[in-house]
């Protein structure tokens, strides 16, 4: 003890004193290395130390894990953020793999503190020997791989032994702030099973498809033996490797006295049965585009970078993925008409990956809504998400065309015009239309002919009969009532936009068209239904907010209208498809064919279509929005049905309106020569402007 604390009167003594008798000497010369390294080692902790405290230990308890997306049956679509992990407590995992990553990887761990003396001994006499041991303890390989110590340090033998001494450092501090049991715990939810897997959860689910409680010996040891080496000992890679790995794991839990001999040996008969690799894929989707956009609203930074959520989706798997099947089979069967004269994506396949721009080929949009919600079921952004990230359901702004129409005769009926109310169909005068000028449009048909209910007008979609009911209602008042139904971007306000000149996104067409069957109510949509963080606490809830948007007997006006589209109007191919049920639906389409639109509802889901070029052109010579885009929609609506979202009867009056049977001739009552004739239809009003019953 005098010799460590009196050393430097020593050295001096040494150089000053009478040379002494050469054994005291020696002596004295001896015990001066072993007190020169204790103070380098004082020395080196105290700079060590001071470094390692620059690391936040709370990082090893918040390890990085995928948020798992759900869609509202409960079947998972997708994970996003974090890393392929999902944390598993120490108590929930088998004892079997206890034992196993224990003796493979730090026998004494219970008994030595952040570095293990013993096991430093044991590793320099081995590869003394020629054989190759290591000597870092489990805390230590967690202050490694969490902090990425090893990261630029291979082959540089001072920049490994000052990442050795960091390590050490950081093991200190992290066995003073956890006991044993939290340190183990960390330790196999971070380190590396290899193909990006991280943890023992994730390790367990993709090698054997089951939870960490469930593993046998055999497993463990062999999951324990991967740890050795991720990228040259896993099944994928190798059977071979990773069972010689195994059988060495399970030697050493013999030689450690965990397990016995006959333990061992029947672990080593059990053949090594790993599921397929890659099992579970994703598909990319523009669904999942808008899920990741919401999230950076809705949760902090650091919440989403941590993953480990669970979040619950409006989304219906099978309806998303029947909306991009009809949408694909739609578009290919385009691209394949005699005389189409686009790129085409089949064509675009073909061009070397690296050689691809942004696909030119024909494109699409579909959005599927519940109409007594606003959640979305569906939503199809193009054709591929992989191959162009951008979200024509959301994000492309085009012409609606007469998809617009229904909003106008909206504001007639505001307005007082009734269903029955004639209308000229006739050409359009000079200065007729207030602001108009000399803006003369004519019909899609190029003909006119005379006064008919105001209902044929949109029946029929007459452009002339349309302007004249917006010009009635007037271009401010149309213009409010696009803004109050969801449309974002303000109506221009000239009276082409009767016709639907400006431009909306399918996601706005398909919010706007669920105030019909919801009798004059919206719903906001939404897509992101609740949010779990890792512990099962609710984070976030959404629930349905109702947004009264047009009165409740002009919005069942129009609905009652738009049925009569689809049995009798531009949008009876409905029908024709094979989708039967209950519907109200409108078509659209644009100068020269540039946008083909379709959108409709049933009584429980309101969809709509849209097929078009990223840069506006020609689709197809007589590219309705009945020819390109209603047979997605079709595809779409039987599929809902079926899997039970049930097209029932639209709109219950409730009292608040009446029906009434007129002549589509003279807008009167209808009478037994109107029926014979066959010009008969059935009007929708409020009982206070219902015509008398004696009006012939």
């Amino acid at each position: 003890m005098s010799i460590l604390l009196g050393w430097p009167f020593h050295l001096v003594n040494l150089f000053t004193l009478p040379f002494p008798q050469p054994w005291r000497f020696l002596l004295r010369l001896a015990g001066y290395p072993g007190v020169i390294a204790l103070m380098v080692l004082i020395v080196l902790g105290v700079i060590y130390g001071w470094r390692s405290q620059s690391f936040d230990l709370r990082r090893i308890h918040a390890m990085p894990e995928r948020t798992i997306i759900y869609d509202r049956l409960g079947e998972e679509i997708g994970r996003i953020h974090g890393e392929k992990r999902s944390i598993v407590p120490l108590k929930d995992v088998s004892e079997s793999f206890r034992k196993a990553i224990l003796a493979r990887e730090d026998e004494r761990f219970y008994q030595h503190g952040a570095f293990d003396v013993i096991g430093i001994g044991r590793a320099i006499t081995k590869n003394l020997q020629g054989k190759r041991e290591g000597a870092s303890t489990i805390t230590q390989q967690l202050a490694s791989d969490i902090f990425q110590l090893k990261r630029g340090d291979k082959g540089v033998f001072l920049r490994q032994l000052d990442r050795k001494f960091l390590e050490i450092a950081i093991a200190i501090r992290i066995e003073a702030a956890n006991d044993k049991d939290q340190i183990l715990e960390a330790y196999i939810n971070q380190i590396d099973w290899g193909r990006q897997i991280k943890g023992v959860g994730e390790a367990s689910r993709i090698y054997f498809e089951k939870h960490p409680a469930e593993l046998t010996l055999s497993e463990s040891a062999l999951l324990a033996g991967i740890v050795r080496g991720p990228g040259s000992y896993n099944p994928f890679t190798s059977i071979e490797a990773s069972e010689r790995e195994r059988n060495t794991t399970l030697a050493r839990m013999v030689d450690a006295k965990v397990i016995t001999q006959a333990e061992a040996d029947a672990a080593k008969q059990e053949p090594i049965e790993i599921r397929p690799v890659w099992r579970r894929h994703y598909k990319e989707s523009f669904a999942m585009d808008i899920i990741r956009r919401d999230l950076e609203i809705i949760l902090e930074a650091e919440d989403i970078e941590l993953g480990g959520c669970e979040i619950i989706t409006t989304i219906d798997k099978r309806i998303q993925e029947v909306a991009e099947e009809a949408l694909e089979k739609k578009l290919e069967s385009v691209e394949k008409l005699s005389g189409y004269q686009h790129p085409t994506r089949e064509a675009w396949l073909k061009i070397p990956e690296m050689e691809r721009r942004e696909p030119g080929y024909i494109q699409g949009a579909t959005v599927v809504m519940e109409n007594r919600t606003g959640g979305v079921l569906a939503v199809v952004g193009g054709r591929n998400a992989n191959e162009s990230r951008f979200n024509r359901a959301t994000s492309a702004f085009r012409q609606m065309g007469s998809i617009f129409k229904p909003f106008v005769y909206l504001a007639g009926f505001d307005k007082g015009i009734k269903p029955s109310t004639p209308v000229s169909d006739g050409p359009l005068r000079p200065g007729e239309i207030k602001g108009g000028g000399t803006w003369r449009p004519r019909n899609s048909d190029g003909k006119f002919s005379g006064e008919h209910p105001a209902s044929y007008g949109l029946i029929r979609s007459r452009n002339t009969m349309s302007v004249r009911v917006g010009d009635f209602a007037g271009v401010d008042y149309v213009a409010k009532v696009a803004e109050k139904v969801g449309f974002d971007t303000p109506m221009p306000k000239n009276p082409s936009s009767f016709l639907g000149s400006w431009e909306a996104t399918p996601w706005e067409v398909a919010s706007a068209y669920t105030l019909f069957p919801n009798a004059g109510k919206r719903f906001r949509p939404y897509i992101v239904s609740q949010i779990k963080d890792r512990d099962g606490n609710i984070l976030f809830s959404t629930l349905p907010i109702a947004i009264p948007t047009a009165e409740p007997t002009s919005a069942i006006g129009v609905s009652r209208i738009l049925e009569e589209v689809a049995s009798s109007g531009t949008a009876a191919s409905v029908k024709r498809l094979g989708f039967d049920k209950p519907c109200g639906a409108k078509t659209g389409t644009t100068n020269d064919f540039k946008d083909a639109w379709f959108a409709g509802f049933t009584s429980t889901l309101t969809c709509a279509v849209w097929v078009g070029f990223d840069t506006p052109k020609t689709t197809i010579q007589r590219g309705f929005g009945s020819t390109l885009a209603l047979p997605v929609w079709v595809d779409v609506m039987k599929t809902a049905d079926r899997l039970g979202y049930r097209a029932g009867k639209l709109n219950d009056n409730s009292g608040r309106v009446v029906t009434m049977e007129i002549c589509q001739l003279s807008g009167k009552r209808a009478t037994a020569g109107c029926r014979e004739a066959g010009t008969t239809r059935t009007d929708v009003v409020t009982p206070d402007i219902a015509l008398p019953e004696n009006d012939y």
